[in-house]
């Protein structure tokens, strides 16, 4: 068995689309997972950032319908693979490399409508002080009454069950080709400790043979509560959420509407990372 571990979404950028559901395989299945409720109100040629894109299925498939799209995210992996689902679907999107910290340096304030953080990524943000730093950036290039949507896991479920090793119950088939996806969780005692997440995608070849690619995470897991909290405290109030104790995950809808809340740029800054 040959193993490639890359940090930095280096090796899963590769091998990403074993992670994504079938339902948000496609950019069209993508988009459509939040047209109805929030897509499919935004005005034509609207600006939309998402944010922690990923390989980009959402992002492409927000710009196929006709939305001015930027995508972003700290992994040049996932930017390149960003740009390649862009040419093949023959839209235009500006893909860059950019952690939440930074976007405030490349894009403009108050220039979106909409922007997007999904697919469990604000769990990377580190700690407290960094989750407030990427709300802040996030909250500071919505329009008035723009809306953040977040997709979170329920962290208070995955710490309760514990550290251990989570393999998937089938083979899951991507590109011709099937792997086994595993998931080990390293929970420690307290909250506000550096949690790990390690993912083995591990492929199997026509000849047999096993191929796994590898990353360990580092997670900074949050309350609902605190997140709640948070958003008010960059100006983001909550329009609708989907949280249920009971539930793996949900989807928070924000509204900026006290802009004088707001953190300054050079407050961002300076918050520690």
């Amino acid at each position: 068995m040959e193993v490639i571990a890359v940090a930095g979404y280096g090796a899963l950028a590769d091998v990403y689309e074993w992670l994504i559901g079938d339902d948000r395989l496609t950019p069209a299945k993508a988009a459509a997972v939040y047209y109805s409720d929030v897509v499919g109100s935004l005005p034509p040629n609207a600006r939309v950032l998402d944010c922690a894109c990923g390989t980009g299925q959402l992002a492409v498939g927000l710009a196929s319908l006709g939305l001015d799209v930027v995508a972003a995210d700290a992994s040049d992996g996932m930017v390149r693979r960003t740009e390649k689902v862009a040419d093949e679907q023959g839209v235009s999107l500006r893909a860059l490399r950019a952690s939440w910290d930074e976007l405030p340096d490349h894009l403009e304030d108050s220039t979106f409508d909409l922007v997007f953080c999904v697919g469990n990524s604000l769990g990377h943000a580190k700690g407290a002080a960094g989750r407030l730093t990427a709300l802040g950036a996030m909250s500071r290039l919505l329009n008035p009454g723009g809306r953040l949507v977040l997709h979170s896991r329920n962290w208070e479920l995955v710490r309760s069950a514990g550290s251990r090793v989570d393999v998937r119950d089938r083979l899951i088939r991507r590109n011709d080709r099937d792997a086994v996806v595993s998931y080990y969780w390293q929970i420690e005692q307290r909250w506000e400790q550096e949690h790990f997440l390690e993912i083995v995608v591990a492929q199997i070849e026509p000849d047999g043979a096993v191929r796994a690619c590898s990353e360990r995470l580092s997670i900074w897991p949050y309350r609902y509560e605190d997140l709640v909290a948070q958003l008010r405290s960059v100006g983001l109030t909550v329009q609708s959420t989907t949280f249920d104790p009971e539930s793996d995950g949900y989807l928070v809808v924000a509204a900026a509407t006290r802009r004088e809340a707001r953190l300054s740029r050079s407050s961002l800054k300076a918050v520690p990372q």
